[in-house]
């Protein structure tokens, strides 16, 4: 699973599915959308694709036909592996360049500022 990032149909699924905090059929997962719902098949396609890339697993309910996906890996672990691909892929590794970009490129406020230095200095004295 490691360098395997999803693409914004599985992630859509994911996202639904790290929500919903439990198992989930097809059908639960197609009322979360919101309109335009895609197709239950289209669903359940991203599901089958996300189960052979190991990041959902299948299990039979009670009726026996109907199947519920469960995430096998939380949103925080995914999180953590996509930004650190990221840190070593465009940033040689680098905290402070990762770091440095996203304040260079985005418009941080005074808020957004005091809060991030907040963070650091609770970290470095944790």
């Amino acid at each position: 699973m490691k360098g395997q990032t999803l693409t914004k149909g599985e992630m859509q699924v994911m996202n639904i599915l790290w929500d919903m905090q439990q198992g989930a059929c097809v059908a639960d997962i197609q009322k979360q959308y919101p309109e335009p719902k895609p197709a239950y098949t289209t669903i359940a396609t991203f599901l089958k694709i996300l189960e052979q890339k190991g990041f959902v697993e299948r299990r039979k309910g009670n009726a026996g036909k109907l199947h519920f996906y469960s995430p096998l890996m939380t949103r925080e672990r995914y999180r953590r592996l996509v930004m650190d691909d990221v840190k070593q892929t465009f940033f040689g590794g680098s905290v402070k360049s990762l770091v440095s970009f996203f304040a260079e490129e985005d418009e941080l406020t005074q808020d957004d500022i005091n809060e991030i230095l907040t963070i650091l200095q609770n970290r470095k004295s944790g």
